[in-house]
């Protein structure tokens, strides 16, 4: 699969590289361009860089992974028309990191997924990768355990294939419902970041139960 991602962080570059070693080709889209040259140096002949339109219109599929106050901006500039039709998994969180210790920004019913699925009307948004830290997001296993990646959005179709990809790296997927649960999605990050400024623990993940 052809994965386009907007954004040259670190989050971006380790979807980035998990994707390809799973076989996938993708670009990265990013407003600087030589923050990338390590990247592709390493990524191979399946792995480039372009700008947020050239990774729009590249992926089949499309994840928007740069910070959450950059994000509804993000897809405007890569060209709303180029999300059209396909799946874009939103990664993003709403966090101000302006006085230092993260602040929530979004209120119940304007959660940045939501933002994302009225400005892409088009597209089918599933809110995943969120609650959790680059460190374990491909490599989801904790000893004998794997951890539980929660999932939001209206598509079916497209969360069947955010869940298939997640899966690839080892994850157990939960569909936590509709696009309007990705608020809750987005207040668990902010509490679990929250936790780990103040820890510096960040080697963490959710399993989620059951009898």
């Amino acid at each position: 699969m052809k994965i386009g991602i907007l954004g040259s962080g670190v989050v971006a570059q380790t979807l980035g590289s998990g994707f390809l070693a799973k076989g996938h080709q993708v670009k990265l889209g990013t407003r600087e361009a030589a923050k990338l040259d390590g990247w592709v140096n390493e990524a191979g002949k399946d792995g480039s860089v372009g700008s947020l339109t050239d990774a729009a219109e590249f992926g089949e599929l499309v994840i928007v992974a740069v910070s959450g106050a950059a994000a509804v901006s993000a897809v405007e500039q890569a060209g709303i028309d180029h999300f059209n039709d396909k799946t874009v998994i939103d990664v993003t969180n709403p966090l101000d990191f302006s006085a230092g210790f993260p602040k929530f920004t979004v209120v119940q019913g304007n959660s940045l997924a939501e933002q994302l699925q009225r400005v892409l009307p088009g597209s089918k948004v599933v809110k995943a990768f969120n609650m959790i830290n680059s460190n374990v997001m491909v490599d989801p296993k904790f000893g004998d355990e794997r951890g539980t990646l929660f999932i939001a959005g209206d598509d079916k179709a497209a969360k069947n294939e955010t869940t298939k990809l997640a899966e690839g790296f080892g994850w157990e997927v939960l569909d936590f419902g509709a696009i309007e649960q990705a608020y809750f999605l987005e207040a668990f990050a902010f509490g679990f970041i929250s936790y780990a400024f103040k820890t510096n623990d960040w080697m963490r993940s959710i399993r989620f139960l059951k009898k």
